[in-house]
């Protein structure tokens, strides 16, 4: 190492704990590459060594010191007004650019850079529910990672009984959507009737950014518990006729809102029809995570409002006056469903009837309430079948009472359904025609308001 470079290392080095500022700068100074990925090496290794207090401060003086100056924008886009062209343009683009960004491309060329920002991204999360505020510099670290994990970038793998040990224990870590209970749980979800698929980043070495698992199948099901029974027999593959994805997961909280999942799923499906030509169903099975909250959030005036439920629950009125002693529906409801259980022959068609108008007609903020449903129903899918107490476990009740829903990709028909949904159209299967016409017009309380929800064609029936 050059004497130059040792110096200022030292400098620096005595300097980390107290003015993060000066190596940063020096850091965005430094021309030469050697220089560059020394200074980046000492920042990845003062900020792992922080504490969450140095941490906050760290980020907060990013956010502040290193954001776009407003006079150069202001003086630059004057520039660019009075002679518009490839020079002041250019110029207009380095001054809106906040300097963070370049002293974040600098930090990833160390090793362990990638990791580090992924790690501060996730910090600036934790911290900002606390009440800091890094949406700025949120949103110049999320251009980056967009580009930095674009699908170019990564790579699918299969996981098996054979993958490293170190990833199998990772994958048991982030599994969020059905806990894997220790081994031999995921011993029985990578048997041969079992796939799981991930994908890697060549920066990210042994660490999975998002994994989805899948359950080959005879026949399409709602029911989770088969899928999940680690003592269940295993399916002879000739009987394979149906893919069911039931659980997908982003692994790191730092790549939030980088969209991986849609290629993951698109990749699979190719992947899966390569090995089984013979598989023809493609489908989810998937939860309804806010469905217990959506309808009691009596302050979402694009929700569940009690004149709205009063006329989707009208057709039950005598079966749960007659089995909570309750004579008003919506009263009764929430009464019913305080123990689901015991009143599952009386709330299994009520409940799939909210599922639905839930999944198709609540907003949030403009937008559907449910997370899980854009996903997928952006990402190409139509809404297949909605299972009443499909999820008897304590998570599946608490959040939906039991509801899960299949959501199901027809390979030509995935593009067309994007295009509709994003124009504000919802495609659901023939055996949901009917209901979501009730559900349409008891929602809007007229029986001639036009439905956004549209069908296949009749010549794709399941």
């Amino acid at each position: 190492m050059p004497g130059f470079l040792s110096k200022l290392l030292r400098v620096l080095r005595e300097r980390r704990g107290t003015d993060m500022s000066f190596i940063c700068r020096h850091l965005l100074s430094e021309r030469g590459e050697a220089s560059q990925t020394a200074l980046a090496q000492e920042i990845i290794n003062a900020y792992g060594a922080m504490n969450d207090a140095q941490k906050l401060q760290f980020l907060e003086m990013l956010s502040r010191d290193f954001a776009p100056s407003q006079a150069e924008i202001l003086a630059a886009a004057s520039d660019y007004r009075r002679a518009p062209g490839p020079s002041t343009l250019a110029a207009l683009a380095q001054a809106v650019e906040a300097p963070r960004q370049e002293l974040f491309r600098r930090i990833n060329t160390a090793p362990h850079g990638t990791e580090t920002l992924v790690a501060l991204r996730s910090h600036m999360f934790e911290l900002s529910s606390n009440g800091a505020k890094f949406a700025e510099m949120d949103a110049d670290v999320k251009h980056l990672f967009r580009s930095w994990f674009n699908r170019g970038f990564l790579r699918l793998e299969r996981i098996s009984w054979h993958t490293a040990a170190l990833i199998l224990e990772k994958l048991i870590g982030y599994e969020s959507v059905h806990e894997i209970n220790g081994w031999p749980d995921l011993q029985r979800r990578l048997a041969a009737d079992r796939r799981c698929f991930a994908f890697f980043h060549p920066a990210l070495v042994d660490e999975p950014i998002i994994f989805l698992e899948v359950a080959l199948s005879d026949g399409l099901t709602g029911d989770l518990e088969p899928l999940l029974d680690i003592h269940a027999p295993v399916l002879a593959p000739a009987k394979f006729n149906t893919a069911i994805f039931y659980s997908i997961n982003n692994c790191l909280n730092g790549l939030r809102g980088i969209p991986f999942g849609n290629f993951l799923i698109k990749q699979v499906v190719d992947e899966l029809a390569a090995e089984f030509p013979h598989i023809q169903t493609y489908s989810t099975l998937s939860p309804l995570p806010l469905f217990s909250r959506a309808l009691r959030d009596e302050k979402n005036e694009q929700g569940f409002t009690r004149e709205r439920l009063s006329r989707l629950l009208a057709d039950h009125s005598r079966s749960f006056t007659a089995a909570s002693g309750i004579h008003d529906p919506v009263d009764a409801l929430f009464s019913l469903l305080e123990q689901p259980l015991p009143h599952r022959a009386v709330l299994a068609e009520p409940l799939e009837r909210l599922a639905l108008a839930y999944l198709t007609q609540v907003r949030r903020q403009g937008r559907l309430y449910d997370p899980v449903a854009t996903f997928h129903l952006s990402n190409g899918a139509r809404l297949e079948r909605i299972n009443a107490f499909g999820n008897l476990r304590p998570y599946g009740l608490k959040a939906s009472f039991g509801v899960t829903v299949n959501y199901r990709y027809l390979p030509i028909e995935v593009e067309e359904n994007h295009e509709r949904f994003v124009r504000g159209e919802i495609q659901v299967s023939n055996g949901l025609i009917a209901e979501q016409k009730s559900v349409s017009q008891a929602w809007h309380g007229s029986r001639r308001h036009p439905s956004a929800v549209t069908t296949e064609p009749g010549t794709r029936h399941r």
